[in-house]
């Protein structure tokens, strides 16, 4: 079941995979941009994560934290996203995935965005820029990516749910939402 704006969702301690430490969503301090990913090494995922690193800073300033989900396992994610300056969590049995609605689909892969972020990303891995993914992904390749920004008190202030694997906030909508939802309070 897919949450809508105004759902609240309960307060849970998650782990970090790079250095276990806890992190909670909500967050009691902070606008929390939960997103949900495929799996480790995804050239796609690794593109997008690369912009939101590129803004980090300025999504810092607008008072969010980034937290990421992928449905692989600790182990397989730490290599992948060591560098990253935000938590990513694992998720190997799609438990969150299931509590928040993310889907997967045949449609992931449809969308001409997906294939050219998939050839962006496969240079990267050729390149070495990026590490390449395992060929067997046990929660499936064909996952859909989904963003939400959760409030301090757990509302859900913005949700979005991917129609195909490239299809996720862009920074500037994120800093949007968030503008709004200070704007709101005010």
């Amino acid at each position: 079941m897919q949450l809508d704006t105004g759902s609240v969702v309960r307060t849970r301690t998650l782990t970090a995979v790079a250095d276990g430490a806890p992190v909670t969503v909500p967050d009691p301090e902070h606008l929390v941009h939960l997103q949900f990913r495929r799996f480790a090494g995804c050239p796609i995922c690794h593109l997008h994560l690369r912009s939101i690193v590129r803004r980090h800073a300025e999504i810092e300033a607008a008072g969010i934290r980034e937290v990421v989900v992928f449905h692989s396992g600790a182990d397989e994610l730490r290599e992948h996203v060591a560098e990253l300056p935000f938590a990513v969590i694992a998720d190997p049995r799609k438990r969150l995935y299931a509590e928040f609605g993310v889907e997967s689909s045949h449609r992931a892969l449809l969308a001409a965005r997906a294939w050219r972020a998939i050839a962006v990303g496969t240079l990267d891995i050729v390149r070495g820029r990026a590490k390449p993914p395992a060929l067997v992904q046990e929660g499936g390749r064909l996952g859909l990516p989904a963003d939400f920004l959760i409030a301090p008190d757990g509302r859900v202030l913005a949700a979005g749910y991917g129609e195909h694997a490239d299809d996720q906030w862009p920074v500037e909508k994120l800093l949007t939402l968030a503008e709004r939802a200070r704007t709101a309070r005010h």
